[in-house]
């Protein structure tokens, strides 16, 4: 396997096990100076925090890995996450809504391991869903 394909495992690896709360599994692919911007999530524990905020507000969640591009030691990953809004989300409460929301992954890896990311997801579109966002002015 290339080291674009060890990456792309790796990276596939960390969303299947942490979107699926088996943290522990991810020592062996996160690098231990990982971090997550702009979250500044940091290591596993800081992986696990983020995370959870979303297992313990979509029961059902699921994240789909909709495309990965590699070039060099950076992997881009398109990713869809969906679940079931039962628990608190950004101040929300639960609505009982089904929601699914994007967003974009960009990870820099070395030697397998993923050693930090840059995350963007359609956090407008989710509190649009769960009806978060005040109504727009008319014009």
């Amino acid at each position: 396997m290339s080291s674009s394909e060890d990456n792309k495992a790796a990276v596939r690896a960390c969303f299947e096990n942490a979107s699926q709360g088996n943290f522990d599994v991810l020592d062996g692919i996160l690098a231990a100076n990982y971090v997550v911007h702009p979250e500044e999530a940091h290591g596993r524990d800081g992986l696990r925090e983020m995370v959870e905020g979303y297992r313990n507000a979509l029961s059902g969640l699921r994240v789909t890995i909709d495309q990965q591009f590699t070039e060099g030691d950076y992997v881009a990953t398109r990713f869809t996450i969906s679940g079931r809004h039962d628990g608190e989300l950004m101040g929300t409460p639960a609505t009982g809504k089904e929601v699914a929301f994007t967003g974009i992954t960009i990870s820099r890896c070395e030697g397998g391991r993923i050693v930090e990311e840059w995350e963007i997801t359609d956090a407008v579109g989710l509190l649009g869903q769960i009806g978060a966002l005040p109504e727009m002015a008319q014009g």
